[in-house]
């Protein structure tokens, strides 16, 4: 079997190296528009050759595309023009208009929309990591639409990355992913931002920084290119758990400016809850 990687980045690069090690693949095809990202890509060993996506879907059986949103949502419709009886992955991290743009087109059975909840603040070929995935969650996305051939393909790439597996539709997906993932990266972005305003007046802050800032600002080193698009794409949610998220931060400074101490004990022992999720 010979996949194309549409997007030789974090999570393309880190999919090639596992299914390269599982020795599933007969040839890893690389596609992106920075050639740089290519010809690192294949010193590096993650592809074995660079190609147009035109080429690329002649040769290939499996187009898996791990590109920002909006390239997700200006590649498919044509990609789904040429395409035969390949199957097309979509990795993006926003489903509701992507999905939305091909509802209707003839080969929309070909696509599996799957969301890896994997990643690192890190980008492009040398980001690429072994085990990215190992233990992770793989998002299904109205899999009901795609053929079952298609999607028992994808599934199997996703055993073979060692992940479990969930299903929800867009809409579904859209909202949850909001609440976990993008309101943190709003989070960690609001922070830095922060922090680099306070260091103009206070040279030396970095110098008291520690794990614990670290790991809270750690994604404010993700890329923009990836994340605007996620953003735009996801609007309508993201600016709901926002409203939400500030309601929370005006509650803290209220009961901090109050020297409500007994209040601010109960908060901090209520966000402990967090624990019976994440352990």
């Amino acid at each position: 079997m010979n996949i194309a990687i549409v997007g030789v980045g974090l999570i393309g690069g880190s999919i090639a190296i596992t299914l390269k090690e599982k020795k599933i693949t007969t040839r890893i095809v690389g596609v992106d528009k920075s050639e740089a990202n290519l010809k690192k890509a294949l010193q590096l060993g993650l592809i074995d050759e660079g190609m147009t996506l035109e080429d690329a879907l002649a040769a290939c059986e499996v187009i898996l595309l791990t590109v920002p949103v909006d390239a997700i949502l200006e590649l498919l419709p044509p990609l789904l023009d040429q395409v035969t009886d390949q199957v097309v992955i979509d990795m993006g991290s926003t489903k509701e208009r992507i999905l939305q743009a091909i509802t209707d087109h003839p080969k929309r059975g070909r696509v599996v929309a799957a969301h890896p909840m994997a990643g690192t603040e890190y980008s492009g070929p040398e980001a690429a990591v072994p085990n990215l995935f190992a233990g992770k969650v793989m998002v299904y996305v109205d899999a009901m639409n795609s053929d079952e051939d298609a999607f028992d393909i994808v599934d199997m790439i996703a055993e073979q990355l060692d992940m479990q597996t969930t299903f929800m539709s867009a809409h579904e997906h859209d909202v949850h992913t909001a609440y976990v993932s993008h309101i943190s990266h709003i989070t960690s972005f609001a922070l830095a931002l922060t922090v680099l305003e306070k260091e103009k007046a206070q040279g030396r802050i970095f110098e008291l920084a520690g794990s614990g800032f670290e790991s809270t600002v750690r994604l404010a080193k993700s890329s923009p290119d990836m994340w605007t698009p996620i953003f735009m794409q996801n609007r309508e949610n993201v600016l709901e758990v926002l409203q939400e998220h500030i309601n929370q931060l005006q509650h803290v400074h209220d009961v901090l400016k109050e020297e409500d101490y007994d209040a601010f004990y109960k908060l901090i022992k209520k966000s402990n809850k967090i624990r019976r999720i994440l352990k």
